[in-house]
């Protein structure tokens, strides 16, 4: 072992030998923070898909403020019936339950009772009852939460009540995507345990990497509840928070675990000697791959919305859990462990393989044949990636929710009766003084289908237009920056079709900066752990090359809609507007994974040996199985949210689990070591201004 230990290697040491401290200290902070985590659920948020400090938000706050609250989050209740009218008594009975019910909510300002012309259809057979917001966007959605079914068991054998709008639709999306997260949760757990027993063929060595995400888990759950009593956090953080903790913990876990196994049995260490080994190799090479994740994250949070950031957040404050447990409660179990890792094992399967025969095999086929391997990879990975120059993006639309639920059946209703646009209606507030000249400009407007009457309050009017399209339409963002164009200044812009649109165009400007920061901090990292800027920058470009080709699948999949009745989704004609900047940060925070795993094994052999052929061959012998086996992990996560109800959780697990099945398989285990054996010694050439500027990183020699 080596002579001596860097910081990391030294942490290892004395977890090893402090065993009963570090359980102890885990201990306190699983029970202290679990404590708060099943609370987490309820404290979370529903709302914040918005654009802070745009137009459309402004609009939404003036009209919350001067107009009891009839903004986007208002609620909006549809009363419809197939043979009865609202001049029916059993209908207008109907009518009345609903506006007492809302009345009797204390996160309604105000209701407005249905009125001809407005909100009574023609035929007489539909009716809305608009309720005003007394409470904010996630509180509004938390009483749609519970009002949905209140209002729904008003409804007869002839008439039906549905709770539709901004707030009944998010009410109802994250509802079934919690659902639908968990089965995926469900079904992910006793799969990975089968991988990982296959794996490691030890239950014991199998149930570690569980174990550590579990803990995490726990601990970020607690975390979460404490983030919401300081600012709002959306329920998708802990959605995603849960995924991406279970996939990071294992891979990290399966990287310690091996190498332990392979130091202890491989190279007949002590158990402390093995911990504190396996900790100045993998552990230092976990480290870098966990700060390359959080900065991946949090670039994110570039993006101006609260939805984003805490989502960002609440993966981050997972993978800063999942990380100090690996870094520090895993080697003190491993030490207190030893030989014993390797019990319930399976007769089969080889204990504690230090290196893997068959990687090598397959490194050194690559290392004869390099030009006809990576040509193979590259075409592969061009001729998928080439569609996502098409790709186009939106901000999701009713065929998110299940079809069943009440937002989207009141969706349809308020469409049939009173066009398409009326269920994205644009909410346009001015100046009372220029009401004449901003309707003017609006009625004459070729997107716009009809003017509802004008409200004037507080110095202000309210105009709600009714634009000729459904909200998903293109043509509606079309109409909103026309109307902006023309309108004069002090006139905003709101609605829920408006917030939409800000927020789309705030992730499309924001995109190409946060892939920016993240590819650019991303070289630096690597530049950093492996002291050579070539190999730095060939990493960096094959995880976008890799992240490139896992869109190109994805807008074939769900932009085109081949698979629709396979994967069970209806194509909306394009990718959620999330997908790129969300998606990119988590597919290469996790490519850097399995890029740190390979690239700094190959490091450890070439600072023993200096030899080109040796670091290639043994860095993939060495990490190979590893990266094999935390893949096909990931791979089963992650397609099993594609098992899932709504649109979006099938989007994340087919793209991340697509990204990563091709990054595995084609990058890191073929075009990588391809690239490492066509660069030679230029790999790992570094100048001497670098050297000198960049701190001394080695990844010790086991």
């Amino acid at each position: 072992m080596p002579h001596t230990l860097g910081p990391i290697g030294r942490l290892g040491r004395y977890t090893a030998t402090h065993v009963r401290a570090v359980a102890i200290g885990w201990l306190i902070i699983a029970v202290g923070l679990g404590f708060f985590a099943p609370r987490v659920e309820t404290a979370l948020a529903g709302a914040g898909w918005e654009t802070t400090g745009s137009q459309s938000v402004q609009a939404r706050n003036l009209i919350d403020q001067n107009f009891h609250g009839l903004s986007s989050y208002g609620l909006m209740t549809v009363i419809y019936s197939p043979t009865k009218t609202v001049a029916d008594p059993t209908f207008n009975s109907v009518v009345v339950n609903v506006e007492r019910t809302l009345r009797a909510d204390k996160a309604v300002a105000s209701v407005i009772a249905p009125a001809t012309g407005v909100s009574i259809s023609r035929d007489g057979h539909t009716a809305i009852v608009q309720a005003g917001a007394a409470k904010s966007s996630n509180g509004m959605v938390a009483a749609a939460d519970t009002l949905k079914g209140t209002l729904h068991r008003l409804s007869t054998a002839d008439v039906r009540v549905d709770l539709t709008g901004a707030s009944g639709m998010w009410s109802d999306f994250n509802a079934a995507n919690r659902s639908a997260m968990l089965k995926s949760e469900v079904i992910s757990w006793p799969v990975t345990l089968l991988i990982l027993l296959l794996a490691f063929g030890s239950l014991v060595a199998a149930g570690l990497p569980l174990m550590l995400t579990m803990v995490g888990l726990l601990a970020a759950a607690g975390s979460l509840y404490l983030g919401t009593l300081i600012m709002p956090i959306s329920i998708w953080a802990m959605n995603f928070a849960l995924m991406f903790a279970l996939a990071l913990g294992i891979d990290y876990a399966l990287f310690i675990v091996h190498r332990f196994r392979g130091a202890l049995f491989g190279s007949k260490l002590s158990p402390q000697d093995a911990t504190a080994v396996t900790m100045d190799t993998a552990g230092k090479a976990v480290l870098f791959s966990g700060v390359t994740v959080l900065i991946s994250l949090s670039a994110v949070m570039l993006v101006p919305s609260p939805a984003f950031r805490s989502m960002s957040l609440g993966i981050m404050l997972a993978v800063i859990f999942v990380l100090a447990a690996t870094l520090t409660l895993l080697p003190a179990v491993l030490a207190k462990l030893g030989p014993r890792v390797d019990k319930l094992a399976l007769k089969w399967v080889h204990s504690g393989e230090h290196r893997s025969p068959r990687f090598a095999a397959w490194a050194e086929r690559l290392w004869r044949k390099p030009l006809a391997y990576g040509a193979v990879a590259l075409a592969i990975l061009i001729a998928l990636a080439i569609p996502v120059t098409q790709l186009k993006t939106s901000m999701p639309s009713i065929k998110v929710v299940p079809s069943s639920d009440s937002s989207r059946v009141g969706y349809y209703q308020v469409q049939q009766a009173f066009g398409p646009g009326a269920t994205g209606p644009l909410q346009i507030v001015t100046p009372a003084a220029q009401q004449a000249a901003v309707a003017a400009t609006v009625q004459r407007d070729p997107g716009i289908r009809a003017l509802m009457p004008a409200q004037t309050s507080g110095g202000y009017t309210l105009i709600t237009a009714i634009p000729k399209q459904d909200p998903s339409n293109p043509a509606v963002g079309a109409t909103i920056d026309r109307l902006r164009a023309e309108l004069p200044t002090g006139t905003l812009i709101g609605g829920a079709v408006a917030e939409n649109h800000d927020l789309q165009n705030a992730l499309s400007a924001k995109t190409p900066l946060v892939i920016g920061v993240v590819l650019a901090l991303g070289f630096l990292l690597l530049l950093i752990a492996l002291q050579a800027p070539l190999i730095a920058a060939v990493g960096v470009l094959t995880n976008l090359l890799a992240t490139g080709a896992a869109f190109g699948v994805a807008k074939w999949i769900f932009q085109d809609g081949a698979l629709h009745s396979l994967l069970g989704f209806q194509s909306q004609g394009f990718l959620d507007a999330w997908g790129p900047v969300f998606f990119f940060a988590m597919i290469f925070a996790i490519s850097m994974d399995y890029t740190v795993f390979l690239l700094s094994s190959a490091k450890e052999h070439w600072d023993h040996s200096h030899d080109p052929h040796e670091a290639m061959v043994a860095g993939v012998a060495h990490s190979g199985r590893v990266i094999f086996a935390a893949a096909a992990v990931m791979v089963a996560v992650f397609f099993t949210f594609a098992l899932s109800g709504p649109l979006p959780p099938k989007e994340m697990g087919i793209i991340l689990g697509i990204a990563v099945l091709l990054d595995a398989a084609l990058v890191r285990l073929l075009l990588l070591p391809v690239l490492l054996r066509l660069m030679g010694r230029w790999a790992w050439y570094l100048p001497r201004w670098a050297h000198r500027m960049l701190p001394d990183v080695r990844f010790g020699h086991a």
